[in-house]
């Protein structure tokens, strides 16, 4: 299909994992859909790349584990369609004090939501996990859903799936203007297309291409670390000794959670991180680290020192993730407050991955004027004082 003539019915801008999922469900509705990425395909300057990513149905929030359902099956028919493992289930070992109230709250909705899970004494994690050691009032809480997603793998069976389905996919052209309008109006480096709808899932450059467009969402973008640790005996945190997932909560040395998975993506090391870092420009993603990001690596190595005693305590490898966070840390998926043709999926903050299958479902349904099939009261944009219409 020549794109500079035809009308699309849908161009999605950002091919990161929530862009891909938004074009693969319009490929699949056999939609007209074009891809736009800035960046040559694959690259490492947003928040979808790298090997691994947690999955998870344990949240204190009941409706991400409400769509957690459909995510899982859709997961597994990405998987079964690409012909390739996209998903290892391990288990996600919660770690915490029993007093917490997010932990309490999240093991209320397991049980609600008929999530099979186990709640470990601290005598209970040392049996089954000895190589992990709890400070005094800790205990587990497993959610046996819990596993590792294949980042890396996913992106690419997706974008090849949207190719496969008849969509475009088109890299190294950055977006420089959005017209409102029947149609809209996409202007990039390489041309200029039209489409019924536009959908925005930019990560980090969300709000430049919101700001010609009379809005600016209270969205941070912070870089984080992504830190790997050696295993002081090859392969005693790997996922060949069923070693799971790891989410600590409550802890007195960081105000934010710490995560970790079992070794893979690197031999003999195992990915823990802080689930927080500081504010930067995503165009600056790699510059030199400053005092703060120094910080949240000291707040690891105390915590690797004290929880996982065989590891090294300083990372062997350190690289790079932006994440863009709302201030309640809830997604937006809303149509722009005055153009309903401009649908905007933005502020994943940090835990947007395993829950792309549903929020690429519900982007194409607003891109459609389709009734969402989930409440989205929860991501709305006038949830935000002074960001409804009469903002603009």
């Amino acid at each position: 299909m020549a794109f500079q003539k035809d009308l699309c019915d849908a161009i999605v801008i950002g091919a990161g994992i929530q862009g891909c999922f938004t074009a693969y469900h319009l490929a699949k509705h056999e939609k007209r859909v074009l891809l736009l990425e800035q960046f040559l395909l694959p690259h490492s300057r947003g928040s979808s790349h790298g090997q691994s990513r947690i999955i998870r149905r344990a949240y204190p929030e009941e409706f991400y584990t409400q769509m957690m359902d459909e995510c899982y099956r859709i997961w597994a028919r990405l998987e079964h369609e690409a012909g390739t493992q996209l998903h290892r289930q391990t288990g996600l070992l919660l770690l915490g004090r029993k007093e917490d109230p997010e932990f309490q709250t999240i093991q209320t909705t397991l049980s609600r939501q008929a999530v099979e899970h186990q709640r470990l004494p601290s005598e209970e994690v040392k049996q089954c996990f000895p190589n992990i050691r709890l400070t005094r009032g800790e205990e587990g809480l497993l959610d046996k859903s819990g596993g590792v997603l294949y980042a890396d793998k996913a992106l690419k069976a997706l974008q090849d799936a949207v190719r496969q389905l008849g969509g475009i996919v088109r890299d190294g052209e950055k977006v420089t203007e959005i017209i409102p309008g029947l149609p809209v109006t996409v202007k990039t480096t390489s041309g200029s297309y039209q489409a019924s709808s536009v959908v925005i899932t930019a990560g980090p450059w969300t709000n430049r291409l919101l700001g010609p467009l009379g809005i600016q969402l209270p969205l941070q973008t912070l870089r984080i670390n992504v830190c790997y640790w050696r295993e002081k005996v090859p392969g005693s945190y790997g996922v060949s000794q069923a070693f799971p997932c790891l989410l600590a909560l409550g802890l007195d040395l960081a105000p934010h959670h710490i995560y970790g998975l079992p070794a893979g993506e690197y031999p003999g090391l195992m990915k823990v991180c802080y689930h927080h870092g500081n504010e930067a420009d995503p165009e600056e993603r790699d510059c030199p680290p400053r005092f703060s990001d120094i910080q949240d690596v000291q707040i690891l190595c105390r915590f690797v020192r004290d929880h996982l005693p065989d590891l090294e305590p300083t990372p062997a490898i350190t690289e790079r993730c932006m994440y863009t966070n709302t201030p309640d840390e809830n997604f937006i998926l809303d149509h722009h407050p005055k153009y309903d043709n401009i649908v905007i999926g933005a502020g994943f903050s940090g835990h947007g991955f395993k829950l792309s299958p549903v929020v690429g479902k519900i982007l194409y349904e607003l891109s459609m004027k389709l009734t969402p099939s989930y409440d989205l009261t929860p991501f709305r944009i006038s949830r935000f004082p002074g960001l409804g219409k009469a903002h603009l």
